[in-house]
């Protein structure tokens, strides 16, 4: 489509071919470029996820950090313990440990979810009960059960190893 837009465009001076190039576009979006807003650029985020960020944790350098910059183009057996961990600092703020590693009261967040949810559902099931159920019905209620028991006896239900092979009929009582 460039192509042809290229051609369409050969006889026109207003427009030219490099103008239409990607290159002219991408050389325009420069990161450090002051004239791109400051919510555009990529930021620095630490993720146990992505524990790579996009840009390092030190952006702009202070006088000896850059001569520590430079000391690390040079041979890593010169530098100390110290400034291999300065210059890990200056990419990164936390160690991936240190991402996963959980605070002192965390345990407080996880038991105020969990009362939560506990509080939530029990709010949901009274309404349920209040709202949504019907009256417990007749059946339920302990005469009916006492006799539907003892109709269940009379009749003999399942003597040989279910209800009924549990009631003494001579004694009249319930098997101990």
């Amino acid at each position: 489509m460039l192509t042809t837009v290229a051609r369409a465009l050969r006889g026109s001076k207003s427009i030219t071919w490099r103008s239409l190039s990607t290159s002219s576009y991408l050389s325009s979006h420069d990161v450090s470029s002051d004239k791109v807003p400051y919510y555009t650029k990529p930021i620095y985020f630490d993720s146990p996820a992505q524990p790579l960020p996009d840009v390092p944790f030190v952006s702009e350098l202070n006088p000896q950090q850059k001569m520590l910059k430079e000391k690390e183009a040079g041979s890593w057996t010169n530098l100390t313990q110290a400034e291999k961990l300065a210059l890990y600092r200056l990419s990164f703020e936390q160690s991936y440990s240190e991402m996963k590693k959980g605070t002192p009261s965390e345990w407080k967040t996880v038991l105020g979810g969990i009362l939560y949810f506990l509080a939530f559902s029990g709010l949901y099931l009274w309404w349920h009960r209040v709202y949504v159920f019907g009256p417990v019905p007749h059946t339920l209620s302990d005469e009916w059960i006492a006799m539907q028991t003892k109709r269940m006896i009379d009749m003999r239900v399942n003597p040989i190893t279910g209800f009924s092979s549990n009631w003494d009929y001579e004694k009249n009582q319930w098997k101990k």
